[in-house]
């Protein structure tokens, strides 16, 4: 994701096969954050994501209170804690893409913050791929392929971790 990329209401109507008046609606609602630079509107790749990801009711989407604690940040929901990199404060909202999960059967040394024990409590079988719900305390989904499933023979009730980096969390208001 590159934030260095703007895009005008306009481009954002072609995109979503919408009207740039429609653009305009959904930024006034306060649906889609936008810039003001001077006269103009223009929307962030970021911005365009988090719209995209959250209007259609994406897997992992959640609330969360910011705290913070040995100078980490963390995204409270109920006793789970999501190691997260954001600015915002307070009550917060924040995503985890389930491509950006990665499972394994067992604890390993990783770059990642965020590692938590789980259980699989639903398989949804795709084309070539399977989303995979676990409960880590919330329930929380990974996408990965049908070939990793059947290799690591990942059955309902299967213990797993789940594991995440903390700059895969999508933090917003």
């Amino acid at each position: 994701m590159n934030e260095d990329i703007l895009y005008t209401p306009e481009e954002i109507g072609k995109k979503l096969k919408i009207t740039k008046n429609t653009v305009y609606e959904m930024i006034k609602r306060g649906d889609l954050d936008a810039h003001r630079l001077g006269k103009h509107l223009r929307i962030s790749e970021a911005q365009f994501e988090t719209y995209l990801l959250t209007s259609k009711g994406s897997e992992n989407s959640y609330q969360a209170v910011i705290s913070h604690e040995d100078g980490e940040t963390i995204a409270l929901i109920g006793d789970v804690a999501i190691h997260v990199n954001t600015e915002l404060e307070g009550d917060v909202k924040f995503y985890i893409r389930p491509e950006d999960i990665i499972l394994s059967t067992e604890t390993f040394v990783s770059s990642a913050r965020n590692n938590y024990k789980g259980v699989v409590t639903q398989i949804i079988l795709e084309d070539s791929s399977a989303k995979v719900v676990l409960d880590i305390g919330i329930p929380i989904t990974a996408l990965i392929t049908k070939k990793s499933l059947d290799e690591m023979n990942i059955k309902k009730g299967t213990p797993l971790y789940v594991v995440f980096k903390t700059m895969s969390v999508k933090v917003y208001k």
